[in-house]
């Protein structure tokens, strides 16, 4: 599996069959320009996560890519054509498999921000893309080979994180959603020396493919 990091949320994954893009949103960049695109699946409505502007373009240099979305997206979208889905649903895309897991919501703000919608992106079982919450894998799963670890947010408590971190206990953690962050740096290296035993934590390299390690 092969990772490019377009900064902040957004991500391609390449599994070797499909080319899945997420959350292309306004604080990442260089995405503009890919093709062969199998699907473009955002997490939620919010504009880090989807530029709707640089979107439309996106899909026309891919026409043949689905775009899936969660329902609170879906409402800001006008124009291109989308699939809704939610927590329990399974997708096929281009040969792999996707499950949507979470519990459906985006972790709290503040109390007097209401709560929208959230998917968590589960890849071929071995790459969790969390969206903006701290998502669980389903009960009973092996842990993941790779985390998309999320590293500053209005929501985010760096020790949190961190906590997430060793109860998920990936093969290999990839910080993104860092955008927000003057000095991401000094997250990464509490990630790297909090990080639980048999956890590497890969700082990827701005619009540079990089192969994350499968878990056997």
């Amino acid at each position: 599996m092969q990772l490019t990091h377009y900064g902040h949320a957004c991500v391609l994954v390449d599994t070797g069959s499909a080319r899945l893009l997420f959350d292309p949103g306004a604080f990442s960049t260089g995405f503009e320009s890919l093709t062969g695109l199998d699907a473009v699946l955002v997490t939620h409505q919010h504009f880090d996560h989807l530029d709707a502007d640089r979107l439309t373009a996106l899909l026309r240099a891919n026409p043949d890519a689905r775009l899936i979305v969660d329902d609170g997206t879906a409402e800001q979208l006008d124009g291109p054509e989308y699939e809704t889905t939610a927590p329990g649903a399974v997708l096929e895309v281009a040969g792999a498999r996707i499950e949507v897991v979470g519990n459906g919501d985006h972790a709290e703000i503040h109390r007097d921000i209401p709560i929208i919608r959230n998917n968590g992106y589960l890849v071929d079982d071995a790459l969790l893309h969390p969206g903006d919450a701290y998502v669980p894998l389903p009960e009973g799963r092996d842990p993941v080979a790779t985390l998309l670890l999320p590293t500053g947010a209005p929501w985010l408590k760096a020790g949190d994180a961190v906590d997430y971190l060793r109860a998920m206990t990936p093969r290999t953690a990839v910080p993104i959603h860092e955008a927000v962050l003057a000095n991401p740096a000094m997250h990464y290296g509490l990630f790297t020396n909090l990080a639980p035993e048999g956890t590497t934590v890969e700082v990827l390299d701005r619009e540079k493919a990089t192969t994350v390690r499968p878990l056997t």
